[in-house]
């Protein structure tokens, strides 16, 4: 069993499962009783202040958590609503680049910001694609790549190692996202790493894939496959307790990168609520479900 396995009192503990339920039952609280407090102030200013609904695109890794936060920002800025779109990072950058209304860009990789941020390399932004206020890009978050397996398996898969070994012997099936989604790039990494061949386990029936890492979590959580590889938060909030992390050799930094929009409607208050995310309320309901601050 090697170094980075991770058993499950490490992961409860790193995921803070009770800072999390805490943090998030804290902001909703403070949701409902800020709702109830303003009601009536609201009403009085409601000529005074314009509302806004913000639509923020973001990573599909960053529901829960960003449900949740922006339920506390509205009840402290009750003129401000907002808009989710989660998907994974490669559909968003798409949508984005077809012209979609977006204020705010959260990607689960640096990739496809980096494809919309005209001062990126030409390597990486090779369309010349200027769709990002690059003064407001900020490193947000990092997470981390797990292994995880369904409850109650009896494949013997408590390791990226053991996985390994049993994807040589193309006796499992594995889930793993597309390579358009930061989760499948970071597990093509860890292939890699492994000198596996993606494309020879894939024609072997081997592989499977999911368009964004929640379909990833739910294979893995429905016992369609026999392992998958997700995101920390994912697995937490699925209620999945992985059996290893990667470490930076296997697959790098999990960076999620943020930024404004340069057509953004709504971009001073879309600044503002970037702000916020930077505070450490908000922190505090990322690392509640094991997100860290960059």
């Amino acid at each position: 069993m090697n170094d980075h396995r991770i058993s499950r009192r490490r992961f409860l503990a790193a995921a803070g499962m009770a800072g999390a339920a805490a943090a998030l039952t804290a902001c909703g609280g403070a949701a409902s009783s800020a709702a109830s407090s303003v009601a009536s102030s609201a009403a009085a200013s409601s000529e005074a202040a314009q509302s806004v609904e913000l639509i923020v695109f973001a990573a599909a890794s960053l529901t829960e958590t960003l449900n949740a936060i922006g339920e506390c920002y509205t009840a402290d800025h009750p003129e401000v609503t907002f808009r989710f779109n989660f998907d994974s990072s490669g559909t968003l950058k798409t949508q984005i680049q077809e012209g979609a209304d977006c204020d705010l860009f959260i990607s689960a990789g640096q990739k496809q910001m980096n494809q919309l941020d005209i001062t990126a390399s030409t390597d990486v932004n090779k369309d010349g694609l200027d769709f990002v206020d690059a003064d407001s890009r900020v490193n947000l978050l990092e997470n981390k790549v797990v292994l995880c397996v369904p409850e109650g398996s009896d494949k013997g898969i408590d390791s990226f190692d053991a996985l390994a070994e049993h994807l040589k012997a193309q006796d499992i099936l594995f889930c793993m996202g597309n390579s358009d989604v930061p989760v499948g790039q970071y597990t093509q990494k860890i292939l890699t790493y492994y000198q596996l061949d993606e494309a020879a386990l894939a024609a072997a029936g081997v592989i499977t894939y999911g368009s964004n890492v929640k379909e990833v979590t739910t294979q893995v959580t429905e016992g369609s496959v026999d392992a998958g590889v997700v995101y920390c938060t994912d697995a937490y909030s699925a209620g999945l307790t992985p059996v290893d992390e990667a470490t930076k050799e296997m697959c790098g930094q999990v960076i999620y990168p943020a930024a404004v929009l340069k057509a953004a409607p709504n971009a001073e208050a879309a600044k503002e609520f970037l702000a916020y995310l930077q505070t450490d309320k908000a922190m505090t309901v990322f690392e509640g479900v094991g997100f860290s601050a960059v």
